[in-house]
């Protein structure tokens, strides 16, 4: 009787071979999906795979937040706060929203605190939040649209708060842990403000601070309107106003005005030919009676 050998199916194929479980427990670290990533396994979901060496750069973007403290204190984008299961491998229980705008989408699974929009930070709100998922020794997700301004100033402000760090410590262990950090000038005047609550002073002679780019001067005029100003317009018929195509009129009686002549020398008056002339009406002339 015939047997199939092993490494064939009823088929007549070599059976694929299959990856265990514990192979695809851990997703990848960029995409968040389940391949082979280190390998060069493309993902079979997005299409990811290790870039080549002219396609990688400085500053790497991860499917997961970067951890700022360790098993506590994550910083993230609102990417990172959408893929549930991510944070769930990481143990994040609790998510800190700064934005409002960014909805809380896994009520059920994590527990939320949305910090309210304002051009000022509330630091003191999202501290006294943080304090209490330290307490309850609960991992935290602090996110904004894309964790690199709103998010991490919060955290800043709280590592100013608990660790009596000073801003340029806070600031320089947030940057080295998240590369993509970019506060704007006034988020980081904000952030100066809380430091001079806290300390009573700001500390600005650091290396590590972040440098703004001074502001533009004014533009330099000589005088000439500018591109974007509307030009005057020209009033015609206004009251008060002489117009651009008004004429000074002839003042000559039409019955007088002969076109293509000039005006003959009966038509000047003062001329003395004009006394020599005949009369033109017979009537008015005497005839000799001799």
């Amino acid at each position: 009787m015939y047997h199939m050998p092993h490494h064939q199916n009823q088929t007549g194929l070599a059976p694929r071979p299959t990856m265990r479980k514990r192979e695809r427990e851990n997703p990848c670290g960029v995409c968040g999906h389940y391949h082979k990533y280190e390998e060069g396994e493309v993902c079979g979901v997005c299409g990811h795979r290790i870039p080549a060496s002219s396609e990688k750069t400085s500053i790497q973007v991860s499917a997961f937040p970067s951890e700022i403290l360790p098993e506590f204190l994550y910083l993230g984008s609102y990417d990172n706060a959408s893929r549930s299961e991510l944070l769930k491998t990481q143990g994040i229980s609790r998510v800190l929203n700064t934005v409002p705008a960014c909805q809380n989408l896994y009520k059920n699974s994590f527990t939320y605190h949305c910090l309210q929009y304002d051009k000022i930070l509330p630091f003191d709100d999202a501290n006294k939040f943080l304090e209490q998922c330290e307490q309850d020794k609960a991992r935290v997700l602090v996110h904004c649209m894309s964790g690199k301004n709103r998010s991490p100033a919060i955290v800043i402000a709280y590592l100013m708060k608990s660790k009596g760090w000073r801003l340029a410590q806070s600031y320089q262990w947030v940057k080295e842990r998240r590369p993509s950090v970019d506060l704007t000038e006034a988020v980081y005047q904000q952030l100066q403000e809380y430091e001079k609550n806290i300390f009573g002073s700001i500390d600005s002679n650091n290396s590590a601070l972040p440098v703004f780019p001074p502001a533009a001067p004014p533009p330099f005029s000589f005088g000439f309107a500018k591109i974007n100003d509307p030009a005057p317009v020209p009033a015609f018929n206004s009251a008060g106003a002489t117009s651009i195509f008004s004429r000074p009129s002839l003042n000559v009686p039409p019955q007088e005005f002969t076109f293509g002549a000039s005006p003959t020398p009966k038509d000047i008056p003062g001329n003395p030919v004009n006394d020599n002339l005949p009369n033109s009406n017979a009537s008015d002339i005497q005839m000799d009676s001799s």
